[in-house]
Formats: C-alpha cells, sequence, structure tokens
C-alpha cells in the first residue's frame, strides 16, 4: 500500500515542502531511512540525519530551521512525534486482520463468540465465556470460565484470565500476562500462614493497553479495577484492590501493593513501588525508583523515596556524593579538638 505526499499532508494537516507525489510504502527511522520509506524528525539532536538520510518523506516541526538543502520531501506540521504515531495507526489499521475459529481451538458449546472474531489455535474458551465483535483471541491463550471480553480487543498468545473477569472495548494484553490470578493474602497463624480466598474479579475498562507479563489481581472481595485509557508497559504488578484511575501510565516493573487508590493521568517511572492501602492524587509524576509509602495529594512532580521534590531530590543527591569529604573534614576537626582539650588541661 502507497501513499503519496500529498496524501499524508491532507490526513495530518501538514504542509508539503518538495514533490507531492513523493511515494512511500513503509516507515524507518531518520537514520535508518530506505528509498520509499517515510521518517520523522522531532528530536533537535536527530537535526543532522536529515541532510543525509535516504527517506523519502520526513515529517519535520514547523519550527525547525535547516541551514542545508535536503533530499527527501518534507511535510511540516505542528507536532512530528503526534503525526507519525496517527500514521502509524492508521497503517495498523490497514493491515489485514485475522478471522475465524482455529480447528485446534477449543471454545466451549457455552460460550459467545461476536462477529468476525479470530480464536488462535490451542486456545481455550471456557464455559459461559462472552467475546465481543472483532476481538483476537491468539494461540494458547486462555480464557477461563464466566469471563466477557468487549469488541475489538486483542489478547495476545499465552495471556491466562482468570474466571470472572470483565474486559471492556479495545482492550489489548501482551503476551505472558495474567489477569485474576489470586491476591497475595495469606493471615499468620501459629503453624504458618492460612490462605484468605480471593473472591472477587478484575474489571479493565476500555481502550487499555497492558504490557506483556504483567500480573492484575483479582479482589479479595469486589474488583480490582483499571480505568478506561490506563497504558501499563510489562512486567507491571497490580495487587488485590487496587484501582488505577482514568488514562494513568506505568512503565516496566512498577508495583502496586493491595487497596491502594491511583487517580487519574498519573505518571510512574520504571520500578515506582506504592505501599498498599494509600491514595495517590490526580496528575502525580513519580521518577524512576520512586517508593511512595504514604498518600499523596496530586499534582505534583516527585522522586526518591520517600519523594520529594526534584530539585531537594538532586541536591541530596549531591550532598551524598560529598559524604566521603565531609566525614573527613569532621574526623579531622574532631582530632584538632582532643588536641586543644589536652593542651588546655
Amino acid at each position: 500500500m502507497e501513499f503519496t505526499a500529498k496524501q499524508i499532508a491532507d490526513f495530518i494537516q501538514g504542509r508539503v515542502e518538495g514533490d507531492e507525489n513523493a511515494k512511500v510504502h513503509t516507515f524507518a527511522k531518520i537514520e535508518e531511512g530506505v528509498p520509499g520509506a517515510i521518517s520523522f524528525l522531532s528530536n533537535p539532536k536527530y537535526t543532522h540525519y536529515i541532510y543525509n538520510t535516504e527517506s523519502s518523506i520526513v515529517l519535520i516541526n514547523e519550527d525547525v530551521e535547516l541551514t542545508a538543502e535536503v533530499k527527501p520531501t518534507l511535510i511540516r506540521v505542528k507536532n512530528a512525534y503526534e503525526c507519525v504515531a496517527k500514521l502509524l495507526q492508521l497503517y495498523q489499521a490497514a493491515l489485514p486482520k485475522k478471522k475465524g475459529v482455529d480447528k485446534l481451538a477449543f471454545v466451549s458449546p457455552n460460550a459467545k463468540i461476536g462477529k468476525d472474531c479470530y480464536i488462535g489455535a490451542f486456545a481455550y474458551i471456557g464455559d459461559g465465556v462472552e467475546i465481543g465483535d472483532e476481538t483476537e483471541v491468539y494461540p494458547h491463550a486462555v480464557i477461563e470460565d464466566g469471563v466477557k471480553i468487549g469488541s475489538k480487543s486483542i489478547i495476545y498468545p499465552n495471556v491466562t484470565i482468570y474466571k470472572g473477569c470483565k474486559l471492556g472495548n479495545n482492550v489489548t494484553i501482551h503476551a505472558g500476562s495474567v489477569i485474576g490470578a489470586d491476591g497475595f493474602g495469606f493471615a499468620p497463624n501459629t503453624e504458618g500462614y492460612d490462605k484468605i480466598p480471593q473472591i472477587g474479579i478484575v474489571v479493565i475498562e476500555d481502550n487499555v493497553e497492558i504490557g506483556a507479563n504483567t500480573c492484575i489481581d483479582r479482589s479479595t472481595m469486589g474488583a480490582t479495577v483499571i480505568r478506561k485509557g490506563v497504558k501499563l508497559d510489562n512486567l507491571v504488578q497490580i495487587a488485590h484492590n487496587v484501582e488505577v484511575g482514568e488514562n494513568t501510565v506505568m512503565s516496566a516493573q512498577v508495583g502496586i501493593a493491595g487497596s491502594s487508590k491511583i487517580g487519574k493521568w498519573c505518571m510512574f517511572g520504571g520500578q515506582v513501588g506504592i505501599a498498599g492501602h494509600i491514595s495517590i492524587g490526580d496528575k502525580t509524576f513519580l521518577g524512576a525508583q520512586s517508593g511512595v509509602p504514604g498518600n499523596l495529594k496530586g499534582n505534583e512532580t516527585l522522586i526518591g523515596t520517600p519523594p520529594v521534590d526534584p530539585k531537594s531530590y538532586f541536591k541530596s543527591i549531591a550532598i551524598i556524593h560529598k559524604l566521603p569529604e565531609l566525614y573527613k573534614q569532621i574526623n579531622d576537626m574532631q582530632k584538632q579538638i582532643d588536641e586543644l582539650k589536652k593542651d588546655k588541661n
């Protein structure tokens, strides 16, 4: 499938500089450009690549000033990064989708499968499962009894969704993820631990994407809830009875302990840890490896353990690096004080 520079510019409301009939059929990074590819330039660090890239078309921000002529046709836009995302979505939507139930899949006679769905080989669809139109379930996925999945969702290989969980429309779950395993609930006794049955479910609302090998535990009672628009990276752990607010995003290896409430539009860097039974307000931005032991009010950017303002954090780190020198100075001063005391006596 080919597109011209003019067609692309019309779609993203850009302005063509060069040959409006230039054609592309694939994407490439600007530093790896090839004829017939479209690339983009949004980071100034990569500007020098535009002068020798082989890409046929390059998306570029309106305010970028070039110091020499370039070979590719340019499409000027307000935000090249956002526009290439739209084009990638358009490209992906144009790809042919799989349909039909593979003869090697198991689908319970009591399951309800919508129109134009795909069920891959060795997938398991249990009793009472309901799957909406155009949803794709890839090989070796396990959808246990009573699960409900909306329309246009994608369940990639080796995903396991435990009984009774509910997923909305346009939900994507990447390979190896587990939705609805038991929450980590044990009560100590004199001989060890009694398991607390986890009888709740997981609810995932519309337009959620969950990365590979992420785990979302079912609740003790009620539901663990992932609100609409949430994006979770790979290897994220969401414990029982947690609620994650709308449009919150989490990078890899974030861990949320049980019964915590995360607000809307939050952003957590990699390996952030959230203690249990606390509340994080809307629009909280946490830097990588931050550890949160208590409630946060929201509308703030923090880093560290416990999290503090980034300026304070980096000042503290600078002081920590000087501690060996300061410690030596303090020891030298103590020796001088001790000597003065001896002389005085």
